[in-house]
């Protein structure tokens, strides 16, 4: 069953997206939002744990919160999808749950 994730906190201050990337079901998304955009980063002791959990989930970022953080999206990892507001709607349609990473 894939399952939409939700990560709001920087990967560099709380291990969630760690948590999150090993313990997702293939097939799931996961969608990072707040501080937790900086797990979208290119360049980052993170990227290549993001990286090579592209080959069985899919990423979203929210648009909004890079905007607010100053982020271009010429700063993050290819393959990953920057959604807005109605896109995080359209995913919380699309996965059969949503878990959220605090």
């Amino acid at each position: 069953m894939a399952s939409l994730h939700t990560v709001n906190k920087s990967p560099f201050e709380r291990n969630a997206l760690e948590g999150c990337v090993r313990l997702a079901a293939k097939g799931s998304g996961v969608l990072l939002m707040e501080d937790g955009v900086y797990g979208a980063l290119k360049g980052t002791q993170k990227s290549s744990m993001v990286s090579k959990s592209m080959a069985s989930l899919s990423f979203y970022v929210l648009g909004p919160d890079l905007k607010a953080r100053g982020i271009g999206e010429d700063k993050l990892i290819d393959g990953i999808t920057v959604v807005d507001y109605n896109g995080f709607v359209d995913l919380v349609e699309k996965f059969d749950h949503t878990q959220a990473w605090l």
